[in-house]
């Protein structure tokens, strides 16, 4: 697996050096990175908050806020637009059957294949240069409606499908999220890899500005992280700390400034189940 990431990475390096030898001026709404890190900056002085159970009124202090595609931006420094960039989400499979079976990956019985880990999502066939093309047809069209909406930046899920379905590989995978990052960048808005550390330097390669994580910190995997993003944007969840609770989470050197714990659910705060702490 390890051999497989390398040469992706190496290919995808080699595309991106290729690209930036003989450069022309980004196109009108392109990624402007300068402007970007300048909100960054600004963002990292105050907090985060991940709203994917539904959006509510951010707290005070909170500068950086993910919601669902579905929902407005919240008009802090940095707006993050979550997009299941490899698998279905739930409820949207028949959308999927009646307008793109063909990109839905499938079993040896003709079925829709399962995430082990999300039995209530189904993987995108990433195989062939033709199945990426077209989901990135897709999943491009929400991209847009992400920066059309206002966002700063998307961030794109389950890259690592790769790891929990036969058929797939990260070569695959990560040619698919290059070509989602190429799109977004054209929309002028940053994208953020998430989780996913078995790509390696292959993540950064493939486009992506920073990092979205879930438990770096109960797993030991915020400083590898690091070395790979300078931007981090950590999730961790109650009831799955490692010893010592969230204040022990938030005095972890390799912790990154912008973390929150949540509950696992991602409920609204008139949910008595919500819970919103921040480092």
């Amino acid at each position: 697996m390890r051999r497989a990431i390398a040469a992706a990475a190496a290919v995808l390096l080699a595309v991106i050096g290729c690209a930036q030898a003989d450069p022309e001026p980004a196109p009108a709404g392109a990624f402007d990175e300068a402007a970007f890190a300048a909100l960054w900056a600004e963002a990292e002085a105050g907090a985060l908050d991940y709203q994917l159970g539904g959006a509510y009124e951010p707290g005070d202090g909170v500068t950086v806020v993910v919601r669902d595609r579905e929902a407005a931006p919240a008009g802090v420094a940095i707006d993050v637009c979550y997009v299941n960039g490899f698998q279905t989400q739930p409820g949207e499979l028949d959308w999927w059957l009646s307008e793109h079976p063909e990109l839905l990956l499938r079993s040896d019985d003709g079925e829709p294949v399962v995430d082990p880990a999300w039995p209530d999502e189904r993987i995108l066939d990433t195989s062939t240069a033709a199945a990426r093309d077209a989901v990135a047809g897709v999943v491009g069209g929400w991209i847009d409606g992400c920066a059309d909406a206002g966002y700063e930046a998307v961030e794109l899920d389950n890259l690592d499908s790769w790891t929990r379905a036969d058929g797939l590989d990260a070569e695959g995978n990560l040619a698919l999220a290059a070509l989602l990052t190429a799109r977004a960048h054209a929309a002028g808005i940053a994208v953020a890899q998430k989780n996913a550390l078995e790509a390696g330097d292959a993540g950064p390669a493939a486009g992506f500005d920073l990092v979205v994580t879930e438990e770096c910190a109960r797993f030991d995997e915020c400083d590898d992280y690091g070395a790979l993003y300078e931007r981090h944007l950590a999730v961790e969840y109650e009831g799955e700390l490692p010893e010592g609770g969230f204040a022990a989470v938030c005095e972890r050197a390799d912790q990154p400034p912008l973390t929150v714990l949540r509950d696992l659910d991602l409920t609204t705060p008139d949910d008595p189940a919500h819970v919103v702490e921040r480092c």
